[in-house]
């Protein structure tokens, strides 16, 4: 790990508990200084400004954090700060109307984003380095140069692109609106908790200009307002910097932070809802808990994860093993500001009475009264600590965020020290404690979510729920123009604020060193040591997957590669997942269309145990036939999970539309309910014995870890894994529609339309297929700014979100536009995302090309600063056969491209007359119209919905 230097601010004391074996784990306990250097100061206006110094990737990530969230929001104006995040991306006064996200693009920057809680809001962005004063002015902007640019045509648009955000996140899919029913009967009426971040719609169409303007001027001052940066700059320039743009921004009324308001039940609450999108029945209890960094948040954090996590979870083994009434279950604490929840979910199995899960979850909560947790099973979980805190510290951003938090909710980012020792000084005793305060014989809020027309599987005694449904009206949203300009008088500054800074000494692209080996076994190994933190991630991937199944069968791969981890020879699938654990570890296994993975990520100190185990999981499978069983029934439910889901449904639709029904691409590598049930545990063990090979192997490592410690890991597997010849069937090449034809799939009262546009189109090795997605930038690529965003969602809010791409591997793969559209606009989002694809190589222009230059050649400075983003390009190395310095290749490309290029390419890959239109949506109000697109009748290809018997 490259030298961090002490800093007096804060130096975090990472307690850790040595594992190894029993009474070590009871005797031994080491303590390791990792320093962290930040430095933190107030302005005199109140502004919290934090550095953090990261000199590992020429990046700076700068976060501004108002501590305002949903809970100071007023009843009757729910939703309104996530609203108001959205409208301080739209324009300030020197930036212009979308000026951040032009900037963004210009500058290569990670994309200008945020999120809003309960009790915060973040504003965030990695750029190079070189753009940190014009960040800084920006975040100024946006915080003291903002509200007189938001107008009545501006707030009225951006109210569609929120809704359409709840539409898609909530209203239209499974289980959404399960979160708004917990919180308005765990917390009373007018309890800052008892309404949901993202709010009603009803709420967000009623908010007003004048309360966007009273909203910005109560909480977006700059004594409510920290500004992290973090990364690899200069702190004294930076600092002239923050007070050059942020001083003369006033300070706001004084802002008392909120009392904590804890809940107490006095009774037990049951309530239920017929879900239009699920499928399979699911009950939630929640109970009261406690508010963020309370002293017992760290038991129950440990409570929460040995009860559902693992083999040896009570709830695993009652309802998984023993009772079988679902494959997983989940607790978790939600803690916010002000108090916290505890909540535990169990999507059952189909037809599973409700009642049968919650006798199962009692089952479990007695065993657990009468063993409690050992103090093995705690260190098993602590273990997991030290692996999480380094994952978090892996980007600049991550670190700033980290620091922040602490910041604002714990009064001191220096407060990390006292959080980790908590976390790791927890007791048994402390574990049974919190779980007879806050559980055991306590009162909680029920929730049974079932399919329509499944009411006999609900919790007795259930009271029907309010929510509220929003129906499909045509022209029922208001008309707005939001490319109506604002006309009001600039905020007067003592210095021209409409100057964007100049860029500082620009980043070089630098390049990872690669390291290649072949095995004598066959297997290819690529890897890049890398000591900025003291983690490795791998992944083993051995060609394969779908591609090598029978169609009549499918669904094999993926039952292998997850009984992979269910045990080995001399290990129980218990025994299994404890040593993984044990190391702080993890191990997973997957297949793909193309290959099955064992992929892992564990703490360098523990690397050579973790390959000891990826050593026998792929040598020595157990072969538990009582696994296999608990498998099939897991993806079988997983299945039906996926026919209720309309994102779900878009891409097994439009796979098989892509590829046509026989081609073995078309399918999902889960198989359907049919060829699962099918599969044996021979149809498996024939796949690993004539399918599974060296030869088709290959192994990418990153992180702090040599080549020798490498090969040596590897040793015994290559010594003993015996190659077998793998023959590959001819995958053809899917045939390009000749004309456009539009395919609809219903789903009755869907409260938007999933759309997925394309054809047929490039393999990743195809010549052109880089430059393609340079030509797709502006299209669909560039977020903000590419066009169909700023049309569809900027400019008539049909949208949350919209994009465009290329996705090809080995093999041809689709050129895709996706997006879920309010479903009163299918037609109207249709037609413009048509004109958008018809104009659009023939209106590109030098201003197109400029933009996607800068974006495509300075974005390269973020392009390997994190492992998973090294691991990434050692991926692109072994599957495409691309140069170590491909990165700097496609710069090059880049660089030479022409306007000329650019719409050549999008004659070439850009056709909307010879696409696919698939949406899926609700029939009954959308289907008829889609004829007016002039692909003709429109094919309906579900003939009995999924939501009606």
């Amino acid at each position: 790990m490259k030298p961090l230097h002490k800093s007096t601010s804060l130096i975090l004391i990472l307690l850790i508990t040595l594992l190894g074996c029993k009474t070590e784990q009871s005797e031994i306990a080491q303590e390791q200084e990792f320093n962290v250097e930040f430095e933190k100061f107030t302005l005199d206006n109140g502004l919290q400004v934090i550095f953090h110094i990261d000199r590992s990737d020429p990046v700076v990530a700068v976060a501004l954090t108002s501590h305002v969230g949903s809970a100071r929001e007023k009843e009757g104006r729910t939703g309104f700060a996530h609203l108001f995040e959205h409208l301080l991306f739209l324009e300030s006064e020197n930036l212009g109307k979308g000026g951040l996200d032009k900037m963004s693009a210009r500058i290569g920057g990670s994309g200008a984003n945020g999120s809003t809680s309960r009790d915060r809001t973040n504003y965030y962005q990695t750029v190079p380095k070189d753009a940190l004063e014009k960040m800084i002015w920006a975040e100024a902007d946006k915080l003291g140069f903002f509200i007189n640019t938001v107008t009545e045509p501006v707030l009225a648009k951006e109210k569609q692109v929120v809704k359409n955000e709840k539409r898609q996140s909530v209203d239209n899919r499974p289980y959404g609106h399960t979160s708004y029913v917990i919180g308005k009967n765990l917390y009373p009426q007018g309890h800052p908790y008892s309404w949901t971040v993202i709010g009603s719609l009803e709420d967000l169409q009623n908010a007003t200009l004048q309360d966007v303007k009273d909203f910005y001027n109560r909480w977006y001052v700059p004594n409510n307002v920290t500004l992290t940066i973090a990364g690899d700059f200069d702190t004294e320039q930076a600092k002239d910097w923050v007070k050059k743009y942020f001083d003369e921004i006033p300070r706001g009324e004084t802002i008392e932070n909120m009392p904590k308001q804890p809940v107490v039940l006095s009774e037990t609450k049951k309530l239920y809802y017929e879900d239009n999108f699920a499928r399979l029945p699911q009950l939630t209890l929640t109970w009261p808990g406690v508010y963020q960094y309370h002293e017992d948040s760290y038991a129950l954090a440990v409570l929460s994860q040995y009860l559902s996590q693992g083999k040896k979870a009570p709830l695993y083994k009652v309802l998984v093993e023993d009772k079988q009434v679902t494959d997983n279950t989940s607790m978790y604490q939600y803690n916010a500001e002000l108090a916290g929840q505890i909540m535990l979910s169990v999507t059952a199995y189909d037809d599973v009475d409700l009642n049968t899960v919650k006798d199962a979850i009692n089952e479990a909560m007695l065993n657990f009264e009468a063993n409690g947790i050992s103090q093995e099973d705690l260190d098993r979980i602590k273990a997991g600590q030290e692996t999480n805190f380094y994952n978090s510290l892996s980007s600049v951003l991550g670190k700033g965020f980290q620091l922040a938090q602490y910041e604002i909710f714990a009064g001191d980012p220096g407060y990390i020290n006292e959080d980790v020792k908590k976390i790791l000084a927890v007791t048994p005793e402390d574990v049974m404690r919190v779980y007879n305060t806050y559980i055991k014989e306590k009162h909680y809020v029920a929730t049974s979510f079932v399919p329509k027309g499944k009411v006999d599987v609900i919790l007795e005694g259930s009271q029907l729920a309010e929510v509220v449904e929003e129906k499909i009206i045509e022209g029922a949203e208001e008309i707005f123009d939001a490319s109506i300009a604002a006309n009001y008088e600039k905020t007067q500054s003592s210095f021209d604020r409409s100057i964007e800074p100049p860029y500082g000494e620009s980043p070089d692209l630098v390049v990872p060193n690669v390291w290649k080996d072949e095995l004598s076994s066959g297997i290819k190994v690529f890897g890049i040591e890398n000591n900025e933190v003291p983690l490795v991630q791998f992944e083993l991937e051995i060609k394969g997957g779908l591609l090598l199944e029978d169609q009549n069968k499918i669904g094999v791969s993926n039952l292998l590669a997850n009984l992979m981890t269910k045990g080995t020879k001399n290990k129980t699938p218990e025994t299994l997942e404890n040593a993984i654990e044990t190391l702080g570890a993890s191990i997973n296994a997957y297949a793909t269309d193309e290959s099955i993975v064992i992929s892992g990520n564990t703490l360098s100190k523990n690397y050579d145990a973790t390959m000891d185990l990826v050593t026998e999981i792929l040598l020595e499978p157990r072969w538990d036939d009582k696994e296999f069983d608990l498998l099939k029934q897991s993806t079988i439910s997983r299945i039906q999970r996926a026919q209720a889901n309309p994102n779900s449904i878009a891409a097994k639709e439009y796979a098989k539309l892509i590829y046509g029904e026989n081609h073995i691409l078309s399918h999902d590598n889960r198989g359907t309910e049919t060829s699962v049930n099918s599969i044996t545990m021979e149809d498996l063990k024939d796949y690993y014995s004539t399918k599974i090979s060296p030869s088709i192997t290959k192994y990418q490592v990153v992180g702090q870890v040599s080549k020798k410690m490498v090969k040596n890991s590897l040793a015994v597997i290559n010594d003993n894994w015996n190659a077998v010849n793998v023959a590959f069937p001819e995958v053809p090449e899917p045939n390009k529609p000749q004309t456009s034809k539009v395919y609809f799939y219903d789903v009755p009262g869907a409260k938007q339309s999933v759309i997925r546009f394309g054809y047929p189109a490039l393999a990743a090795t195809d010549d052109d297929y880089y430059a393609a997605q340079v030509m797709n930038y502006r299209l669909g690529g560039g977020g903000f700014a590419s066009q169909l965003t700023q049309q569809l969602r900027e400019g008539k809010g049909y949208t949350y979100g919209i994009r465009s791409g290329f996705s090809g591997s080995e093999f041809k793969g689709p050129f895709t536009i996706s997006s879920g559209v309010r479903s009163n606009v299918t037609y109207e989002s249709a037609s413009l995302v048509k004109e958008i694809l018809e104009n659009y190589g023939i209106n590109y222009n030098e201003n197109d090309l400029e933009v996607t230059k800068g974006f495509m050649i300075k974005s390269n400075a973020r392009a390997f600063e994190t492992l998973g983003a090294k691991l990434n390009m050692l991926s692109n190395i072994s599957s495409y056969g691309l140069d170590d310095d491909y990165a700097k290749q496609r710069e090059a490309l880049v660089k030479d491209m022409t306007i000329e290029d650019v719409k050549a390419l999008a004659e070439q890959y850009i056709n909307p007359n010879k696409m696919i239109y698939l949406v899926i949506g609700d029939a009954e109000t959308q289907l008829d119209k889609l004829e007016d697109l002039g692909f003709g009748k429109p094919v309906l290809i579900n003939s009995k919905p999924i939501n009606k018997d």
